[in-house]
């Protein structure tokens, strides 16, 4: 049943990443490829740090919980090193002990560590003796087997890949485990997690097919693994393989996992919010590599019905806890909101690669909306606590946890935050985008030069950037800086929200001390010339603080103000004003909205300060206006901090829309 054990573009967690390798790929490609993270290496204080916490702390307690839960047991157990039964909660399992790898892959190219690359070797031989003789690997089936068939999770059949459709989850744990063996071989060189991919993967290969087993991925992620392997192997069955499990998806399917209609001809996000984006993120590959403008159509009119009818303020998805994704357009209520953390990641995969196709910044103003926002929310400045959901309000009973019994989004936060680097910078052979504005030094080739950009930025917390240029010749290209929606009275792409009145303020860039005016397009202001080393380019970006406005058909914010400062959304939270309650609040829509940067305030923190006053309901149910009082906020991203509490993104400016005090207890903590 089980035994014991050039040049190619990797896409690792969106990001492409070079690594040596004998076989060609003859297929297209992105128009535009990133910057690997391996190139970048940041040097700012918001983002670097967090980075270092992630290898530091983040990484090795998730490891610490599967071995103590028993993810890493089961394949103990499976490989014959151990005995008992399958020991987790569910099938799926596994999928978390190699995103973990993933992420530990990442960190290892950025922080080297001897003990923890050693670590992996373990682990990795304790997979490789879980697999079975054939490459099929997946320790609740295999366990069960050794016991008679006693312990198969209910949600498998007996046959495998017979429920795979629905909820066995057999081939999502592959896919995370193909995307951790490219990651595992791209830092170390190592294939013996590729290898135990690359056999299951054949094993796959033979079983699926028109003429073989027709099922479709219950949980997509299977699609983007198998694009790297092809990736790093030239295998053209791969690819082939991925595109079949996104062409036999549907119709007649459900709509929870995005399979009521064929993929190509679906136009709305509908169902669970974090399968849907990993196949989305699937089928821009197959755009990006076959040309298929079938796919690329496809995604780009869902991606405008997320945009433009069922996103938050904050880049979340997902509305509904009962389906954990979207629901109706305008549907978006704020205490029950459930933009789980996985599904911010997964957004951010399909913007990011929507940018790489198009070469449009909208996608990178999602994208970046999602990373400060609703991403950043899933973990504690402590790097040890998460969250799944993550609402727009509360009322003090939410609170960040140390691990998940389903554990999806701690390990998807420990594979994503090393990454974050390669979203910075792409690059065509004429051209080089700025996407984001962080502090680093990085090593760039555009078409066969190399060219070394030093960036320096304060941002989030302000907006000006200086990039200096050192192409190692004299070299002509065209650099393409991104102008944030944002700067341009632009809340968010679409309609669905707005800011509440226009600023007069403009973007500036210099070129060498001497204020420029380059042309502008899908987003980019481009500037091309012959540049030298040490040219030096100045953005400085209006900053204010801005209200912001739904949608009318957004029933839940009639009445309600959010507040944005560049990406960044803002909300109230109880540590910070008087009583500590804050959803009885009413702001004052005329008063002025000041800004300071307080460094003692979680570990340094942009505040922002307004007038309101509080609301009581009488006893003969009228709403009593208190005094007016200082308001403060604070980004959303770091509420939860200091315990649990009352917390208020989108803020009444009209009484009938607040609660008033008397309503509900008082939930200070």
């Amino acid at each position: 049943m089980k035994k014991s054990h050039s040049l190619l573009i990797l896409i690792l967690s969106g990001t492409l990443v070079y690594s040596g390798c004998s076989k060609s790929i003859s297929s297209g490609d992105y128009p535009i490829q990133p910057v690997p993270f391996t190139s970048v290496k940041l040097t700012d204080n918001f983002w670097a740090p967090r980075i270092k916490k992630n290898a530091s702390v983040t990484i090795p307690i998730a490891f610490s919980y599967c071995e103590s839960t028993g993810r890493v047991k089961n394949f103990e157990i499976a490989g014959g090193l151990d005995t008992g039964r399958f020991l987790t909660i569910y099938p799926f399992d596994d999928s978390d002990v190699y995103k973990i790898i993933e992420g530990a892959a990442y960190s290892l190219q950025t922080f080297p560590d001897p003990e923890l690359d050693a670590y992996l070797d373990t682990l990795i031989y304790k997979i490789g003796l879980a697999q079975e003789d054939d490459g099929y690997l997946y320790t609740n089936r295999t366990i069960a087997e050794m016991h008679g068939g006693k312990g198969l999770h209910e949600w498998a059949s007996p046959n495998r890949w017979e429920l795979d459709f629905i909820l066995s989850h057999e081939l999502y744990n592959l896919g995370h485990l193909y995307e951790a063996a490219v990651a595992h071989y791209q830092a170390t060189g190592k294939r013996t997690l590729l290898d135990i991919a690359l056999k299951s993967a054949d094993l796959v290969n033979k079983d699926f097919g028109w003429d073989r087993i027709k099922v479709y991925p219950g949980h997509q992620v299977i699609e983007m693994g198998l694009v790297k392997l092809y990736r790093t192997t030239g295998d053209r069955k791969y690819l082939d393989l991925a595109k079949f499990f996104l062409d036999i998806r549907g119709p007649k399917g459900d709509s929870y996992n995005q399979a009521r209609i064929k993929p190509v001809d679906q136009t709305e996000a509908v169902g669970h919010s974090v399968r849907a984006t990993y196949m989305y993120s699937g089928m821009a590959d197959i755009a990006a590599i076959e040309k298929d403008k079938a796919y690329l159509n496809a995604i780009t009119r869902i991606w405008e019905d997320i945009v433009f009818r069922k996103m938050y303020i904050t880049g979340g998805i997902g509305a509904t806890g009962g389906n954990e994704g979207f629901a109706e357009p305008y549907v978006l209520p704020n205490m029950s909101a459930y933009c789980e953390t996985c599904a911010s990641i997964g957004d951010i995969f399909t913007n990011h690669r929507l940018f790489l196709l198009h070469g449009e910044s909208k996608y990178i103003d999602i994208l970046e909306k999602t990373l400060y926002n609703s991403m950043l929310s899933g973990v504690s400045l402590s790097a040890d606590r998460f969250f799944y959901p993550n609402p727009l309000e509360s009322n003090g009973q939410h609170e960040r946890s140390a691990w998940f019994g389903c554990a999806c989004c701690p390990s998807n936060i420990a594979r994503f935050v090393p990454a974050i680097p390669g979203y910075i910078y792409a690059v065509t052979d004429e051209d080089l985008y700025v996407n984001l504005f962080i502090s680093n030094d990085a090593d760039i080739t555009i078409g066969k030069n190399r060219v070394r950009i030093s960036q320096e930025a304060n941002f989030p917390w302000d907006g000006k950037a200086e990039i200096t240029v050192f192409p190692d010749i004299d070299k002509r290209f065209s650099l393409k800086i991104r102008i944030p929606g944002w700067a341009l009275n632009e809340a968010m792409p679409g309609n669905l929200y707005r800011f509440d009145d226009q600023n007069a303020e403009t973007y500036t860039i210099s070129l060498n001390g001497k204020v420029i005016k380059p042309e502008f397009e899908n987003g980019y202001a481009e500037i091309e010339r012959k540049w030298k080393k040490g040219d030096r380019i100045t953005i400085d970006l209006p900053m204010p603080v801005r209200r912001v406005i739904a949608d009318e058909r957004v029933k839940e914010d009639i009445g309600k103000m959010a507040i944005q400062r560049g990406p960044v959304i803002y909300c109230a939270e109880w540590p910070d004003n008087n009583t500590g309650n804050v959803r009885n609040i009413v702001i004052d829509r005329e008063s002025p909205l000041t800004t300071e940067f307080v460094p003692s305030l979680l570990d340094g923190a942009q505040v922002i300060r307004t007038q309101g006053f509080q609301t009581k309901k009488m006893l003969n149910g009228e709403i009593e206006k208190m005094p007016s009082e200082p308001v403060t906020l604070i980004p959303y991203a770091l509420w939860n901090n200091r315990g649990p509490g009352q917390m208020m993104v989108w803020l009444p400016f009209k009484t009938e829309s607040t609660h008033p005090l008397n309503n509900e207890p008082d939930n200070k903590r």
